[in-house]
């Protein structure tokens, strides 16, 4: 059906469900490749049958304001050993992941929230990021 040799002009936006599965697969097969990323997710991912509907939840909320997401991924991300390197790499390869599948106002929302969610947790465990092409996150209580 839809393939990665396809043009650019023939990639569609992320639509909610089966787009943001996806994307969620497409990136999660790219990034078990990396020799940084790929390691780092098989020893923190020991189910992921669980953790896969787990991201299209958490994505579906992000892009859609709709799901049953209601986890702490900052939370889950502490106990792990991440580097700056990390989520540049990340970022770089979820970017990626999106360009080669998708064009449209959500694909580049789905980029922009990403390069946030890096920023912001990178900042939370007190580490430098090795860019600053995120928007900070100002958090209220109001």
């Amino acid at each position: 059906m839809n393939n990665s040799d396809s043009p650019s002009s023939s990639k569609s936006d992320i639509q909610s469900g089966e787009g943001v599965q996806r994307m969620v697969d497409s990136f999660y097969g790219n990034a078990k490749k990396d020799p940084l990323l790929g390691p780092t997710f098989e020893q923190a991912i020991s189910d992921w049958q669980d953790h896969l509907p787990t991201m299209y939840q958490f994505w579906e909320r992000l892009l859609f304001g709709f799901s049953d997401y209601e986890g702490n991924p900052f939370h889950k991300h502490l106990d792990l050993s991440l580097e700056a390197k990390h989520f540049t790499i990340w970022v770089r390869i979820f970017t990626q992941t999106i360009d080669e599948n998708f064009s449209g106002l959500k694909a580049e929302e789905a980029k922009r929230l990403a390069r946030n969610i890096a920023g912001s947790f990178q900042l939370r465990m007190g580490i430098t990021p090795e860019n600053n092409d995120f928007e900070a996150i100002k958090y209220s209580r109001t």
